[in-house]
């Protein structure tokens, strides 16, 4: 049986090289003395494969892309030096397993089609977050094969079940494995950083830090998407991954360095593991439970359908309210956190409530054209939510709009659009209605009407 021996939090400044540095690397020596020390302890573990994450590599919205050439090759040339060649063979044996076990999970990921190659010829080049650590590697170590991922935008829950397709593929494998997390921290430690100083840039350094010191490494998981972005972190979501990977262990954490010089966080971390978990303390990521009859009947009719064909016949046990009323209702689903459709009416079609949710919880599973239909297999992982639609009321000024408290409809002759209230990311509501009109279609500089309304969100 194979197994993850240890794995690593890297990060890839070309600076820290002294053929790119020049001796600028001496700037951040805690992280190069900290680098040579990770190459030692590798050679001592003599890996037969290192795989590593980079949130550098070719970056897909809802796909993860895995090298797929027989021989990885890379340098440092766009950094100004023609003297670091890096040559490691592929483990195309383990990422056909990664491959197949993330279908499963219904988390698409691997190489780029053959008839696709030469326009994606560079996609099997190694890039500065894989090339920076592999140089001290190797400088110690070079006896393994490479599996070489990129991140991806999808959800940090999204990127740890990946981790654990990771961890399940190696397991049924001979390998010997170690895990390198590439990744910076904040960009915005200081006015000279590369992009600008915000007070949340070491808020977020500190948060990774006391993570790994008190070994609650689940917590990075839970960390606040706008405390991401107001950082300017690069190393977050290869982090995700490693994590993953770990689940099915018990491990201890240690951390081996931290600076910012140079306006950004670099960190040195080891991880190494132990025995392997057993099932009650593997983190549980799956959607809870709702008992909400409004959810309940959205789970269930999409499942229904999706499973056998069908369409479920009303329970006498809903709500009055639900078989009595009528009104337009929006059902959006989520899978690890990221958004997999959304479908709803903005006036009644239906003859109650109860209706209204059924057919549009199937077509937002089935027909929202963003994304492809859902199948039995993601049914686990899939949670809901449902807005009841208030009244609309049209208003004269972007200024009455709440973006918290109030959803958007906006119309320009035959064309409509709608954004609900209270969505992640959406702050004001002139971006409200900027999205609005996107979905319409209707430009911003034509004429067109406001109204807007409220919900009962059901979740």
């Amino acid at each position: 049986m194979g197994k993850i021996i240890s794995s690593y939090i890297l990060p890839h400044p070309p600076i820290i090289i002294p053929e790119v540095g020049n001796g600028a690397e001496f700037g951040a020596i805690q992280t190069v003395n900290a680098l040579k020390r990770v190459a030692r302890d590798i050679k001592k573990e003599k890996p037969s494969t290192i795989i590593l994450s980079t949130p550098h590599a070719p970056m897909f919205q809802d796909y993860i892309y895995i090298s797929d050439g027989n021989l990885l090759m890379g340098g440092l040339e766009k950094f100004g030096t023609k003297q670091i060649n890096l040559s490691l063979s592929n483990n195309k044996e383990l990422i056909e397993k990664i491959v197949k076990n993330s279908k499963e999970e219904g988390i698409s990921c691997g190489g780029i089609e053959c008839g696709l190659g030469g326009k994606y010829a560079h996609l099997s080049n190694l890039d500065h977050g894989a090339v920076v650590p592999l140089y001290y590697i190797m400088k110690e170590y070079s006896d393994f094969k490479l599996v070489h991922i990129s991140t991806s935008t999808l959800s940090l829950k999204t990127m740890y079940n990946f981790g654990r397709c990771i961890c399940k593929s190696v397991m049924n494998t001979d390998e010997e494995v170690v895990f390198v997390a590439s990744g910076d921290l904040s960009h915005r430690l200081s006015e000279d950083g590369p992009y600008g100083y915000s007070r949340h840039g070491s808020e977020f350094d500190q948060l990774i830090a006391d993570c790994i010191r008190s070994n609650n490494l689940k917590k990075i998981l839970d960390i606040n998407e706008q405390l991401r972005e107001n950082a300017g972190e690069c190393g977050l979501s290869s982090f995700a991954i490693m994590l993953g990977a770990l689940d099915g262990y018990q491990y201890d954490s240690d951390l081996y360095s931290y600076e910012g010089p140079f306006g950004v966080g670099y960190m040195v971390a080891r991880f190494v593991t132990g025995n392997k978990k057993s099932i009650s303390e593997m983190i549980d990521i799956k959607p809870k439970k709702s008992n909400d009859p409004y959810v309940s009947l959205a789970k269930k009719a999409l499942e229904t359908y999706v499973s056998d064909g069908r369409l479920i016949d009303l329970s006498e046990n809903l709500p009055d309210e639900m078989k009595k009323e009528r009104a337009g209702v929006f059902v959006s689903i989520k899978k690890n956190g990221d958004l997999r459709g959304c479908i709803g009416t903005i006036r009644p079609t239906r003859q109650d409530i109860a209706s209204e949710i059924i057919y549009n919880a199937i077509s937002a599973g089935t027909q929202d054209p963003r994304f492809t239909p859902v199948k039995t297999h993601e049914l686990d992982s899939l949670s809901y939510s449902v807005d009841v639609l208030l009244e609309s009321e049209p208003i004269n000024s972007i200024s009455e709009l709440d973006v918290k408290k109030y959803g958007v409809i906006v119309r320009s002759g035959f064309k409509s659009g709608l954004l609900l209230p209270n969505l992640e990311n959406v702050d004001t509501p002139e971006e409200q209605v900027a999205i609005a009109l996107q979905k319409a279609g209707i430009q911003q500089d034509d004429v067109y009407q406001m109204e807007r309304f409220e919900v009962i969100r059901h979740k």
